[in-house]
């Protein structure tokens, strides 16, 4: 199965294929369309030659933000969000021996523990963990006990709340309506 986040193939096939993307673009949705977000890692494989998290995280900084600059840009944030993903990707290879994977691979763990993996890494907060979290479980074939608990409400099955439901152009029109009524409900309360 390829994932069906961005409306690109190629970028979906990337993501589909590549864990290291699927982390990246999860860490760029942030104040950007969730397509525009996680076509960020295809932009910057396309533009560098490598998404490799040893590359990524020893590219000069000063050029990697040229490289999220570059029209059209990886992100509105072009400054702060390269520096994120550098961050991102120097702890994949300090904590992680640079393969994105072993963050819920490595010993076989649960959803608790995958999601404490998550929240330990830059730019992952709670929210932003457990979407993860409910992604890989509801699309990447991750399977460990109590994944749907730990990523609630984002494990939720037959929700549409987020990314991690998206698998075809109206389920992403189910998760904007659904994101525009939290909005609307913020907004009021």
């Amino acid at each position: 199965m390829t994932l069906q986040i961005t409306g690109d193939d190629a970028a979906d096939l990337l993501l589909t294929h590549d864990p290291l993307a699927l982390l990246v673009g999860m860490l760029l949705d942030q104040q950007v369309p969730m397509e525009a977000a996680f076509a960020g890692p295809r932009k910057i494989r396309d533009r560098i030659g490598s998404l490799d998290a040893a590359a990524l995280a020893g590219f000069a900084p000063d050029a990697f933000v040229e490289v999220f600059k570059t029209t059209p840009a990886v992100h509105r944030f072009p400054g702060s969000m390269a520096g994120r993903v550098q961050a991102l990707c120097a702890a994949v290879v300090e904590d992680w021996d640079g393969d994105a994977a072993a963050i819920w691979t490595r010993g076989g763990p649960d959803g608790a523990e995958v999601l404490k993996r998550l929240k330990a890494l830059p730019g992952f907060g709670e929210q932003k963990a457990k979407i993860f979290l409910a992604l890989l479980g509801k699309q990447y074939g991750y399977a460990g006990e109590g994944w749907r608990e730990a990523s609630a409400p984002y494990g939720e099955e037959g929700s549409f709340r987020s990314v991690a439901d998206i698998v075809s152009p109206e389920s992403l029109a189910k998760v904007r309506e659904h994101k525009k009524a939290m909005k609307a409900a913020a907004k009021k309360a």
